[in-house]
């Protein structure tokens, strides 16, 4: 059922919400409705939902504007409901905030949520420390089977995960071991808690682990949560799997967004203003373009070349994509590769020795292909390249190699490049390197003609 077909105020947007008919609907389904409407009715609506309810859907990370809607309730009511939502979730939203907003909420939350939210914010982004949540479930190394289950059950409501619990050490507090929840149900009563812990070495992570390195430590592992640990051993966190995910996906949705050739929204689409999507596409479009004026320039250079053999221009569309594809491939496939990890910013000779003869390979069947063409036209009469048409099928033959090949090196030199000067691979994006290679292809190709067509038709 559509939001959009009920033009209801918020009083009566409330009890459809609200109303126990819609017990079967779920919060994802009701996060969707509130990004329907417009942000003060939104709030309106957030604001009449029992707590646990309101708590659920502001959890959510899929929920839009939800700092927005925060700063259009009553402060103690926004207040209550952060005191109530998951700490990682908290600062998340605060860092949506503009300062004063920030600190007008902050004055109202719980001492206990304070001290975590502000010790989550003070990590880089982009960390595990930035992204774990610190409420998970902890027992001393003393208790007993049938102790940690009972514990389990009181805290559960208020914790990230139970799947997972965390034995520390009396004295020390320092992580000691891990317990599963099946091998805690299967474990006897009376039995010490350390009967049932996982054998082996703890897989841990250091609050200054990039998100990608955690997201593969569980990927690896097969965790549903990994500890995050401080230099003293004490546990400071846990970065559970949906965490991961969250991240991933908005890192993912950003690359996208720059392999396009713009700047990240950063938002929904439909949640962008008109004046910010010119902002964030006309920098990047105006770049490309003088960059691609860089193509005429060099069209220009050749002019006398252009006029003596016409043929040549026919080819030009054909030269730049190919060099322009080859590139965008290379790029492609480089950038997913360092984000996996399976590339370092060292291996770049080894990508250099593979693309390179790649590139080779790649131009002289395309070159194949484009010279057949030339013949089969000229051949069957669809075409007549003039009386020097071998030439012109070996020029369009041999620069196809060249262009190729510089599109492959250069497109997969490009993301060790931008990583080396501390900047975003996938700023290197597709159209970026479309925009390179037309440049250099154009200069290749007239080289070439000039070269194999000097004494006949230049």
């Amino acid at each position: 059922m559509n939001i959009n077909r009920f033009p209801l105020r918020a009083g009566h947007a409330a009890r459809f919400f609200a109303s126990d008919s819609l017990g079967a609907i779920t919060t994802a389904e009701r996060v969707e409705r509130l990004n329907a409407l417009e942000i003060p009715e939104a709030a309106a609506i957030l604001a009449t939902l029992p707590q646990q309810k309101a708590v659920r859907i502001l959890g959510r990370p899929e929920l839009h504007h939800a700092a927005a809607m925060l700063t259009e309730m009553p402060v103690e009511q926004a207040a209550r409901l952060l005191n109530a939502t998951a700490n990682d979730r908290v600062a998340d939203l605060f860092q949506e905030m503009d300062d004063d907003a920030r600190a007008h909420l902050f004055s109202k939350l719980d001492r206990a949520t304070c001290l975590a939210v502000q010790h989550l914010m003070g990590y880089p982004p982009r960390t595990a420390g930035s992204i774990m949540t610190t409420e998970f479930v902890s027992v001393p190394a003393t208790w007993t089977v049938e102790k940690t289950l009972e514990h389990v059950r009181k805290v559960e409501r208020s914790r990230e995960t139970v799947y997972a619990i965390y034995v520390l050490d009396v004295e020390t507090q320092a992580l000691t071991s891990v317990v599963t929840l099946r091998r805690l149900i299967n474990g006897e009563p009376q039995a010490s808690v350390l009967s049932v812990a996982q054998q082996g070495g703890i897989v841990i992570a250091d609050p200054l682990m990039t998100q990608e390195d955690v997201a593969r430590l569980i990927r690896k592992h097969n965790l549903l949560a990994l500890p995050v640990i401080g230099e003293s051993g004490h546990m400071l966190g846990i970065v559970t799997v949906d965490d991961v995910i969250d991240t991933m996906i908005a890192d993912q949705t950003e690359d996208a967004q720059k392999f396009g050739g713009m700047e990240a929204l950063g938002k929904p689409y439909m949640a962008i203003s008109f004046a910010g999507m010119l902002r964030k596409r006309a920098g990047w479009l105006c770049a490309l373009f003088l960059g691609e004026m860089l193509t005429a320039s060099a069209m220009q250079y050749f002019e006398g070349e252009l006029e003596k053999a016409i043929v040549l221009t026919l080819f030009v569309p054909l030269i730049m994509s190919s060099g322009g594809n080859s590139g965008s491939q290379a790029t492609s496939l480089i950038i997913r590769a360092l984000a996996l990890g399976e590339l370092k910013l060292s291996d770049w000779w080894r990508v250099l020795l593979r693309e390179l003869p790649t590139g080779m390979v790649l131009g002289s069947i395309l070159g194949t292909v484009g010279f057949s063409r030339i013949v089969l036209w000229q051949t069957i009469g669809l075409y007549d390249y003039g009386e020097h048409w071998i030439l012109v099928g070996f020029t369009v033959f041999s620069a196809l190699i060249g262009i190729v090949t510089f599109g492959s090196v250069a497109g997969s030199m490009l993301p060790f490049l931008m990583q080396r000067l501390r900047l975003d691979p996938a700023s290197a994006s597709a159209p970026f390197v479309a925009t390179l290679v037309d440049v250099t292809g154009l200069v290749i190709y007239f080289s070439v003609a000039l070269l194999i067509l000097s004494g006949t038709l230049l």
